[in-house]
Order: C-alpha cells, then structure tokens, then sequence
C-alpha cells in the first residue's frame, strides 16, 4: 500500500525520535488520532515511565498517557529498531547552542544516521526541532542520499517546525496551525495529508524546507528582540524612576499598531533564547551580521545581573550584606504554571546568590527538584521545593519572586514577607512599602 493511502486511512506506523516537552505530546496526539506509535528516546528512565503510563510533561496527565499506552497505540522504545517498520518518523530532539553560542547539531546527525541505517521505500522523514535554514537539505539529506535512494521518489524528506507552547490552555496541540516545506513538491504534499490527519487546525504548505525553517526562527527571533526592548526599557525606567508597568497598561489603551510584551528576569525555554542564534550563525556565511539578534540576546543576558544589582540595592538599603542572609526564590521554571526550567533565571541568580555566600531556598510548586550546573562548582547542585506556607516567609530576609505561578494570594506574600524583589508584577497593589520592582 503507498504511502498516501496508509495516511488517509491512518495506518501508516510513526516514530517519534525524542520524547521530550515536544516529542512526548506529538506521540500522544498521533497516538490519539489513531495510529500506531514507537517513541524513541536515549534515557531509559523516560522509557520505563512511559510505558507505565507515568507522565512527565506538565500538558500531559498520567491519565491520559495511560488510556494511550493501554490501548497500545503507544509504545517507548530506548533502540532505534522501530525505524525498519515505520513509515513516518518524527525528529524532536534537541538543537542546543555550545557555549559559544554556535550550533550544535550533534543530536540531529546521529538520528539522521540511524535512520538512513534502517531507510527503505515509501517512507517519510520530518525534522520538526528548531533550526537555522539549510539544516534539513544540507545535514540530513546527505546521509539519507548515501544510501541509493532518491528524494521524493524512493523517500520523503520535509520539515515542519513544531509550534507547542506548554502551559498554554487556549491553544492545544490541535489548535495550532502548521507549516511545511518539503526536499520537493510530493514531499510536501506528504507532509500536509500527515497533518492534517490529527490537527484541526490549518497546515501551510511552503515552497521549501528552508523557508519552513526560517519561519520557525522569524516567530522566535520576534519574540527575543520585542521582550528585550522591553527589558531594556524596564532598565531605563528603573533608573528614571518610572513604573514600566504602569506605561505598558497605558500604551495597550491604543487600540492599534501597539503589542504589549512584559519586562522578565530572563527570557527562558528551549526556542526564544536560543533559536535566534541559529540564524545569527547562519547569517555570517553570507557575510551578514544579524545586529537585532545579537543585541537582544546581549540584553536578555544581562537581566539576572540586573535582578542581582536590585537585590544588593533594596539589602544595601536594610544594612544587610547578601552574605549570611537567607533568601527565597519564588519560582524556578522559566514561565508560570509549567515544569520546564531550562534557560530561566532562576539557574543564573541561583549560582550567584550562592556564590555571594547567601542561604538560598526556593519554591515551585511546578518543580520539585532543582539540579544547578555550573562549571564553576566542583559539583553540581541538587535543591528541593520547599513546603510553602504564609509564616515559612517570614524565616528568609528577602524573597524574589522569577516566577508568577497562578493561584496564589500575592498579597498574603507581600504581608508576609519582610522584603521582596518582584521581576514579574505578581504582586498588583501599589500600596506595601516592602516590594521594590523595575522602576522602584
């Protein structure tokens, strides 16, 4: 049976390379609309949780991933044999920056190269992990030509970037629109059909991968540069005195041309602070210097020293050292109400508070265990969420809140609290001489 006929009827069988915060919701959709599904993914742990139904993603209940395993539709494998037998395979696996802020596909190559291992007739490979334009022709592509077999003809190669937001209850997994640019037109084609089996909403066919892959980076890049330019003016508002907050709620009063973005201690996640470096690396095989990108990520970078300076400033003002004194840390995921803390401040103002001889502790109701990697301890560290209660405040010197979990009674903290450093706005009222923000 070709291809197109085993989508259309939903008995095409799909990999998913990667379980992670994308990997794992994939699997469970396609899993959901009907198909048979082998999730792939080099921990073992994740594999043994899986199969017993245990989630770990926050947008995932138990339940649900549960229903799906037992019914068979999904099974987790921690070997790459489950390519043989597949017809599309699904690439979600990480695109991380070295530490010099240049790509590192190293993931990406080893899963193209089982693949092209396992590679046969009639089957259909898309990359969906974020990218700089080029990576699926001239990576992948490649490795899946030594084998003999052509592209579009023999085998099917496209790219579709994955637009997941966790934490987000107005737009689920369905709810979200594509795109899709295939190696040639059929690939494409493919790509759309398998798509628009198992997601309501619509799916954009482009003229190539490239142009899917600079889609992706165009909507992160957006992002970066318009939350740093907010940050920055929050760094100037705090100097000249001025509630950022107060002007971004009056700007919104326009009712065009004005989208309103939110100061933050660091923009966090896997895709906004790292994505648009992709294409910043990208750009200078061209002779082009990407002066946006390299700005705002200049300017994200510096936010946590600047929550560091805030805090020595409101200690300073108490006759307090930050050395011996005892802080708390609301919130160490990267955004509220998901688990994720890859990238969040939390990881940089953490080391340094700790590192300034401070007591730290933190709070997240989201994240239980907190490990902080740094080159520069001998170890890394394990923290755990503490059990929070209003009079459990009153123990620590300062608390600064990174993340505004929902929920919670903010003016209980601020009540409670002898000192509060709030990056996010959580606490609304004006009226406690306790809190100092940007521009305080």
């Amino acid at each position: 049976m070709k291809l197109e006929e085993l989508i259309k009827e939903k008995k095409a069988k799909v990999s998913v390379v990667g379980l992670g915060y994308v990997g794992l919701p994939t699997a469970v959709e396609i899993a959901k609309a009907g198909y048979q599904v082998f999730g792939i993914d080099i921990k073992k742990q994740k594999i043994d949780q899986i199969n017993k139904g245990i989630s770990y993603i926050s947008d995932i209940s138990s339940e649900n991933l549960k229903k799906i395993v037992d019914s068979e539709k999904l099974k987790a494998f921690n070997t790459y044999e489950s390519l043989k037998k597949s017809d599309i395979i699904l690439i979600c696996i990480p695109t991380p920056l070295d530490k010099n802020k240049i790509p590192d596909l190293v993931y990406v190559k080893a899963v193209a190269e089982k693949i092209a291992q396992n590679l046969r007739k009639e089957q259909l490979i898309i990359l969906e992990s974020s990218t700089y334009p080029g990576t699926t022709k001239e990576v992948i592509l490649p490795l899946l030509r030594e084998t003999g077999l052509k592209e579009g003809k023999d085998f099917f190669l496209a790219y579709s970037p994955e637009r997941i937001d966790p934490g987000n209850k107005k737009y689920k997994f369905k709810d979200i629109s594509r795109v899709a640019g295939g190696t040639t037109k059929e690939c494409v084609n493919l790509a759309v059909k398998f798509y628009q089996s198992f997601i309501k909403a619509q799916i954009f066919p482009l003229s190539s991968c490239e142009a899917a892959e600079m889609t992706k980076v165009l909507e992160n890049t957006f992002r970066l540069v318009n939350i740093s330019m907010i940050n920055e003016l929050a760094l100037l508002c705090d100097k000249m005195k001025i509630d950022i907050w107060e002007v971004i709620e009056a700007a919104k009063t326009k009712p065009y041309g004005f989208q309103a973005f939110y100061p933050s201690p660091k923009v966090g996640g896997h895709c906004i602070p790292l994505d648009p470096f992709y294409l910043s690396w990208k750009a200078k095989e061209y002779n082009f210097w990407a002066k946006f990108i390299d700005l705002a990520g200049e300017i994200n970078e510096q936010m946590p020293h600047f929550v560091m300076t805030k805090i020595n400033y409101v200690l300073n003002k108490q006759e307090k050292p930050v050395r011996g004194s005892k802080f708390l840390v609301w919130g160490v995921a990267y955004k509220k109400d998901i688990n994720d803390y890859r990238e969040s401040a939390a990881c940089n103002i953490i080391w340094d508070l700790l590192r300034k001889g401070a007591e730290v502790d933190y709070f997240d109701p989201y994240v239980k265990k907190f490990e902080l990697k740094n080159h520069r301890f001998k170890n890394d560290i394990l923290l755990e969420s503490i059990e929070y209660s209003p009079k459990i405040l009153k123990n620590y010197d300062c608390v600064v809140i990174l993340t505004d979990h929902s929920g919670f009674d903010y003016n209980e903290v601020a009540e409670n609290s002898k000192l509060i450093i709030d990056t996010r706005n959580a606490i609304k009222s004006r009226n406690y001489k306790n809190i100092y923000r940007f521009g305080d």
